[in-house]
């Protein structure tokens, strides 16, 4: 469902793009992951020179390679940096990550007093994946493309790669996600959002997991445009073994044992 739309800034054009990539022990995906976003971020900068792009690495507890994996990116270019923390938490992750991409903390708003954004936000896009998934080349350019039109956000869908996963679990999450626009999934592992509606409706939350089931719950309430798509998918490990209680893989390794609906 899409939110009524708000009146957008002055100057609804994007002129930078903050990816942020929380990672927690994902040195198995995580060259590829960054190799996609890096892309990404060329192909956006061939068709848009003007929209600057930064890509934030959190590496929240590793202690596996998936810092030296991700200081070889930044060595080599940058348009990447890493931020290491200790949350375990996916939630407080992407939020410290927009924070470290220079997306403030949300403001609180005084009894009566109209909620203004930093002049800086309506321009500014806060581009989510994970380090276990694969981004398409286009993913930046279509992200773009919706915000300059009006939106205020963008669900994307995924695909879990078939490699190494049953069958038959790819066939039923298959028949529960079609592919399809205004489709009503949210992962956070292919959401982007304006910087402005993100502080206003409160950033990410510092939750383990779900954390970007609540922040769209919090724009929609707000009433932003969200818009669900599935022009840009990702591609998403398939794995069972969850790293967050209630997330992706969770899901997977339930619906494996369980015929479940299509909640996810």
């Amino acid at each position: 469902m899409v939110a009524h739309a708000l009146p957008l800034p002055r100057g609804c054009g994007i002129d930078r793009i903050a990816v942020v990539i929380p990672a927690h022990n994902e040195d198995q995906h995580l060259d590829d992951a960054l190799l996609a976003v890096q892309c990404a971020a060329d192909a956006l900068h061939r068709i848009r020179p003007d929209v600057e792009v930064g890509v934030t690495v959190v590496l929240d507890g590793c202690t596996d390679g998936s810092a030296v994996i991700t200081a070889r990116y930044t060595a080599a270019d940058g348009r990447f940096s890493a931020l290491e923390v200790d949350f375990h938490s996916a939630g407080a992750s992407r939020a410290a990550g927009a924070r470290a991409a220079g997306i403030g903390s949300p403001r609180r708003r005084p009894p009566g007093k109209r909620w203004t954004p930093p002049p800086w936000a309506g321009r500014t896009w806060l581009a989510n994946t994970d380090a276990d998934s694969r981004v398409p080349e286009h993913w930046l350019v279509r992200q773009l493309e919706f915000a300059e039109a009006g939106a205020d956000a963008v669900l994307g869908s995924v695909e879990p790669d078939p490699a190494g996963m049953d069958p038959e679990l790819l066939r039923r999450w298959l028949q529960r996600h079609p592919f399809e626009e205004d489709h009503p999934h949210i992962y956070g592992a292919n959401f982007g959002v304006r910087a402005s509606a993100y502080l206003a409706a409160g950033g990410f939350p510092k939750l383990v997991s779900h954390e970007d089931r609540t922040l769209v719950q919090s724009l929609r309430s707000r009433a932003f445009t969200v818009t669900a798509t599935d022009s840009m998918r990702v591609l998403t490990s398939g794995r069972i073994q969850a790293r967050a209680p209630h997330g992706f893989a969770a899901y997977l390794r339930t619906l494996g044992r369980h015929q479940l609906p299509a909640d996810d």
